[in-house]
Parts: C-alpha cells; sequence; structure tokens
C-alpha cells in the first residue's frame, strides 16, 4: 500500500468521475465504493466515497459538497511515451474540459492534468543551450504539446 494517497473533493460527481478516469487510462479499477447510510449527512445511498487505482496509484474521491473546488495548484503529471499517446490522454481529458498552454487542461470537472511527452526533460535540458532554449520557445506557444516541433525547434529547424 502506497504511504501516501491523493483525495480529491467533488460536490457530487465522485462515482461519475472515477468512472470517468478509468475509462480514460488502461491499467485502472476502482476498488471501492462507499455509500451514505440512514442519518449520514448525505442523502441515504448517496456515494461517499471512491477508491480507484490508475497505472498503480491509488486516488480517493469524495463527495463533500460544493464547498471547495479545484485549482491549476494541484495538477496530475501524466508521462506520455509518444505522440500518440499524448494525443489520446490529451484529447480524452479535453473532451467537455478546457485546454491551456504548454501541455496542461483541465478536465470536465476542473482537475488541472498536465500530458507530457517522456522526451520533453531531454528536450528542455539538453547538452545544446540554443537548442533547450529554442524547444522551451517552442513548447510556450503550444497548448497540446508536439514532440516533432518541439524537437525541430531543439535542432534549430
Amino acid at each position: 500500500m502506497q504511504k501516501i494517497t491523493a483525495c480529491l473533493w467533488f460536490d457530487n460527481q465522485a462515482e461519475e468521475a472515477a468512472e470517468y478516469y478509468v475509462s480514460v487510462f488502461d491499467n485502472a479499477r476502482i476498488n471501492s465504493v462507499s455509500r451514505f447510510d440512514e442519518g449520514g449527512p448525505g442523502p441515504e445511498g448517496q456515494v461517499m466515497f471512491v477508491e480507484f487505482t490508475i497505472e498503480g496509484q491509488a486516488f480517493q474521491e469524495l463527495n463533500g459538497g460544493p464547498a471547495s473546488s479545484f485549482t491549476e495548484a494541484v495538477s496530475f503529471s501524466v508521462d506520455c511515451a509518444s505522440q500518440d499517446e499524448v494525443d489520446r490522454y490529451w484529447n480524452a481529458l479535453t473532451h467537455g474540459g478546457t485546454e491551456s498552454q504548454c501541455g496542461w487542461l483541465k478536465d470536465r470537472y476542473g482537475v488541472s492534468w498536465q500530458i507530457v511527452p517522456s522526451a520533453l526533460g531531454g528536450l528542455l535540458g539538453g547538452p545544446d543551450a540554443a537548442g533547450a532554449q529554442r524547444a522551451m520557445q517552442a513548447m510556450l506557444s503550444m497548448r497540446k504539446l508536439d514532440i516533432a516541433e518541439i524537437q525541430k525547434a531543439y535542432d534549430g529547424g
């Protein structure tokens, strides 16, 4: 069991959101759903708490009411091995959500994600300082990251 687990506070969409997230990622499953009992703080039978796993990472979601909302101060970063993977996650998570800059987005629930190609670190921190700067400038002009375009900028094209 992991020592630290992210817990996301929803108004009343915890189960719907968990089902959505496990549909986006291949290695994902809902582990448990707890519901309010009679006399609980929520309507009897309504989902109180959902536990699920994505790629071995445990998550919890709580239906805590409208008191809290998500901000970009916390985001989940998805490491992508290929442009196909970047495209797949970007398209799935922006469906009903909003695009931002530099690979960031908010999904339909307002949760922030970073869809990041694995190659990005090597391009932004590569041995060619001028190439790294060009790659950074290319990245800063993008919403969804394009590995080929960032590589082209690094190479001077």
